[in-house]
This record gives C-alpha cells, sequence and structure tokens, in this order.
C-alpha cells in the first residue's frame, strides 16, 4: 500500500510539474541554410571546387580521417585525370603483406586501391587520438543531421579564443555547433594554410566550402549523372505531353467537323 500511494504522489507531482520546467529540454540547434550548387532536384557539383575540396582532405583532413569508401579511380568523377590519379596513387604508401619474417611491408598505392587510412585500426586510432577514433568521412554528409549545412557550420564555427562565459577545458576548442560546445579537436582550417592552383583565396570560409562539397560528392558520387538523367527524362514527357495534346486537338477538331 505504501508503494502504491508513493507512486500515486509521484504521478500527481509530475501531472502537476510547471510546462515550463518539462519543456526544459533545449532543441538541437540547426545550422543556417547556406546556397550549394548542388541543391535541388536539378543541382550539378562544380568540378573547381570539388577538386579545390579534395585538396583540403587530402593535405588536412586525411591526417587523422579515413574515407574507405573511395578508391582513387572515383576522383575521376571530380575531373581528375588518369595520370593525375596514378601520381597520386603512387605519392601514398599502402600497408603490403607480411615478409618472409612477418613483418610489416609498404608498397606505393595503385589507383584501384582505397584512400590509405591514418591509423592502422579503429582501436589505433582512439588510442592515439585521447579515446576516440576519428570518424570515416565517406558518409559523414548523410549520417549528420543537416549535412551540408552542419559541416560548414562545424568548420567555421571554432572560436578562438573562446567567448568569456565559455567554460575552459585543457585540451577542448570552443565550436558553436557541438554539444556543449567544447571539442578535442583543433580548429583545422585557417586563412591561407593551402595555396590553391587555380588562384582562389583560400579563407577558412573558402576551404570550408570546397571540403563540404568533397564530402557531400564522396558520399553520393552519382548524383551529377542522376541529376542529368532526371532532366532529360523531364524533358522527354514534357514533350510526350505536348505531342498528345497536339494528337488531341487535331482528333478533336475531325470529329467536330464531322
Amino acid at each position: 500500500m505504501k508503494n502504491a500511494r508513493f507512486l500515486a504522489l509521484a504521478a500527481a507531482a509530475f501531472l502537476s510539474a510547471p510546462l515550463t520546467t518539462l519543456a526544459a529540454v533545449p532543441e538541437p540547434l540547426v545550422p543556417p541554410h547556406q546556397k550549394w550548387d548542388f541543391d535541388g532536384p536539378f543541382g550539378q557539383f562544380d568540378q573547381k571546387a570539388l577538386q579545390r575540396g579534395f585538396m583540403v582532405y587530402d593535405r588536412i583532413c586525411s591526417t587523422c580521417h579515413g574515407m574507405k569508401a573511395l578508391t582513387y579511380n572515383d576522383l575521376s568523377g571530380i575531373g581528375m585525370s588518369e595520370q593525375a590519379i596514378l601520381d597520386l596513387a603512387h605519392s601514398k604508401m599502402i600497408a603490403g603483406p607480411p615478409d618472409v619474417s612477418g613483418q610489416p611491408t609498404s608498397r606505393p598505392g595503385r589507383p584501384d586501391d582505397h584512400f590509405r587510412s591514418p591509423f592502422p585500426s579503429d582501436e589505433a586510432a582512439a588510442a592515439m587520438m585521447g579515446g576516440v577514433a576519428p570518424p570515416d568521412q565517406s558518409r559523414l554528409a548523410v549520417i549528420q543531421p543537416h549535412g551540408a549545412d552542419w559541416l560548414y557550420a562545424f568548420l567555421t564555427g571554432y572560436k578562438m579564443p573562446p567567448p568569456a562565459d565559455a567554460p575552459v577545458v585543457p585540451g577542448k576548442f570552443y565550436n558553436d555547433w557541438v554539444d556543449g560546445h567544447l571539442i578535442g579537436m583543433p580548429p583545422p582550417l585557417m586563412n591561407g594554410m593551402i595555396q590553391y592552383p587555380d588562384g582562389t583565396p583560400a579563407t577558412v570560409e573558402q576551404q570550408a566550402r570546397d571540403v563540404t562539397s568533397f564530402l557531400v560528392w564522396a558520399a553520393d558520387p552519382h548524383r551529377n549523372a542522376r541529376h542529368r538523367t532526371g532532366l532529360w527524362v523531364v524533358l522527354y514527357l514534357i514533350g510526350l505531353l505536348v505531342l498528345a495534346i497536339a494528337w488531341k486537338k487535331k482528333t478533336w477538331k475531325r470529329v467536330k467537323s464531322q
């Protein structure tokens, strides 16, 4: 009886609690929407932006993050030539089979190799990165809510120094777009830290846009072809509709004239 009475009192207290108390759980922040070339049913990736984005990934992001779903040959989809892909793959040392004494070996990469991982295993990555393995970026743009907008907001959301009222935790960095606003990853981008071959100013915002475009492409590399096919299908259906309307008018015109 005592337990039943206690449960009844607890339920009554919960039901009588102010709505402001019950609704105190904060809603997740929605990043500002950015204008992207690939947005919409007929959007297309900008290949120059993809090439710049791959440069950011290759020179900065790939030191900690892998991209297991892509091979070097896949980079033909962003406009890289066969020779450029071959040279890039050869510049990467890939783990090979153990030698006769059981020691690990390495070899130059080949175009059909998957992107080289920065760590031999997730366990090794976690051990070297403070207990948490950096996420693979192959599907990051589709796994993360708000995809491209969140990635861009995150990459440009570091505050150095942090706001005056922000908690200070050794080894953590302030970012507007992570839970608790603290993250162990330092700001990956800085103004002018790379030089784009096409002369585009390498600001933090530009690098963030370019690498975000590349990560969205990596998660959906066939989007351009799919959108082109969709466009032709729509044009074909419109053509059929025009012919059908013309045929209908011609047919009824004959019927009325009889």
